[in-house]
Formats: C-alpha cells, structure tokens, sequence
C-alpha cells in the first residue's frame, strides 16, 4: 500500500467513514493459502510462570513465536486460532490446570449500534482519524506512559514507563504490511493510538490506549466502533478481541459489542477453528 493511500485515510467524522472504501479496499485478499505461508522459519520457546494479571493466585505461562518475516497469510492464520501478536512474537497461553482465556471476535456483518455507542460516535463527529503504518514519536510515549500512569491509579495496574526501545519492539516492528495505527485527533492533539493488524478475514485488536483528560470522548468505545466500520467497508467479517476471562474487570467492556464468536482452544494451523456463537450477558443499551 503506497503513502499516498495511507494519507487519504484520514477521516474527519463518522459520517466520513465511508469515504475510504477506494483507498483501502485493496488490503482484502482472498487467495488460497500456501502450506509454506503458514510455517514460516521461527524461534519458538515458553516463559516461566509469573503471576496472573487476569486471576488473583494463578501463574501464567506463554507459549511464544518469534517470526521475523510473517506474511499477511500467516498471520490470518494464527490470530484465527487464538494467538495474539506484539511485535514480532505471536503467542498463546499454555497455563498449567487452567483454560480460562478464551478468545472471542466481533461478527460485523449483522452488528447492531447500541444507543450509548451512537453517542459516543456523535461526541466524537469533530474527532480527526487517520490510518497509517505504526511510527514512534515522542507524543506516542508521553500519551502512552500518562494512560498508563493514570490506569495503576484507577485500576491498580503495575507501572513503569515504556521506553522508546521498548515501544518499537512491541508496537513498530513486525508489523510488516498488515499492522497500522490508528491515530485520534481532538483539537490537533493526538489523544488516542489504536493498533491493529488488517488481516485477510478481519481486523486484530492488538492496544489501545488514550489521553484520560479527554475520557468524556469514550475513545476506547469509539476506536473499536471504528474498526467495525472499517471492517465493514473493508467487507471482512470479524474483529478479532483478543481473549475473555470470566470475572476479570478488564475484559468488562468486550460483551458490549455483539453478535460475538468464542474459541474455547489454540489448534494447529492444520486444523479447522471451531467457533461458536457466544451470547454473554450484558445490560447495555
């Protein structure tokens, strides 16, 4: 995909959205998966135990992939399996005695707006976006550093601040020709970074974060709407939302958008996904 396509995807509204179709319909390729495209030379290794962010008094233990030239194809594959991409490295839990992450996707082509996301879609009609290959900037780490300051307040998430090497490993690098950043725009401030991976069925949600001054925009409600939208104009089916824990106050917001797919494994590339519909309880309205 050339610069100038990238530039044209900056969008100045909702009613906008659909303005795009022409600069980025060619990210959608439907072409039969070649056996080699999806076992890419690779180092493969596991973590210790640590403990769990999800379940107060379990250890988790990963299951990593590091692949320095992973094609479109190959990530499809995995992300549709239940594998999560930071980076260069693909992954999965392998948790001793515990399943409890299950991954979950979003079907776009019968999405209904709830009335609390069409006015957070409203709040937002002033919100400048613009799509583009993942860069590092010093707005990206103060942005990123001040949510995550705020959030060990909030949230008691453990905190310390990213560095740029950091930053680029996790967020720059591999993203190859599928990763892309989403850049949110209030008043020429950069207020939001949304990465993600634009794969042949869907689109991965990888990280979001955003500015907390700006919390009565409901970014991170936006940012995922957006990426409905895209996916639509895009005609892919799926968002990919990464894992479910039942009870883990983080994953709080996932069940709000629906219809929902939940993947109760992590099977081989040889082997079919099986999802199934998920109907989580909710009150949102």
């Amino acid at each position: 995909m050339s610069k100038a396509h990238l530039t044209a995807l900056t969008l100045c509204s909702p009613q906008q959205w659909t303005h795009a179709t022409g600069c980025i319909k060619e990210l959608h390729v439907n072409e039969e998966l070649d056996i080699d495209l999806l076992n890419p030379p690779s180092t493969d290794f596991s973590m210790l135990d640590y403990a769990c962010a999800y379940i107060p008094g379990n250890k988790v233990r990963m299951n990593y992939k590091y692949v320095s030239h992973a094609s479109k194809e190959f990530a499809t594959a995995v992300i549709a399996r239940g594998w999560r991409r930071f980076g260069k490295y693909f992954f999965h839990p392998i948790c001793n005695g515990c399943n409890e992450c299950k991954s979950i996707r979003i079907d776009t082509r019968d999405y209904k707006y709830s009335k609390s996301q069409r006015k957070a879609i409203k709040r937002n009609k002033d919100t400048t976006i613009i799509v583009q290959k993942p860069t590092l900037t010093q707005a990206h780490i103060d942005l990123y550093n001040k949510y995550h300051a705020f959030k060990s307040v909030t949230d008691d998430w453990q905190h310390r601040n990213i560095s740029q090497r950091e930053y680029h490993e996790n967020f720059v690098d591999g993203a190859h020709d599928f990763g892309k950043e989403v850049l949110y725009i209030i008043d020429e401030k950069l207020v939001g970074v949304d990465l993600i991976d634009v794969l042949d069925d869907g689109i991965s949600s990888i990280y979001f974060y955003y500015d907390p001054d700006y919390g009565r925009f409901s970014l991170g409600t936006y940012s995922l709407l957006y990426q409905i939208k895209l996916a639509g104009i895009l005609e892919l089916p799926w968002i990919y939302l990464g894992y479910w824990v039942e009870g883990c106050k983080a994953f709080a917001y996932k069940p709000k958008f629906k219809p929902q797919e939940i993947l109760e494994d992590f099977p081989h590339v040889s082997q079919k996904p099986d999802w199934k519909a998920w109907k989580p309880n909710t009150h949102e309205k």
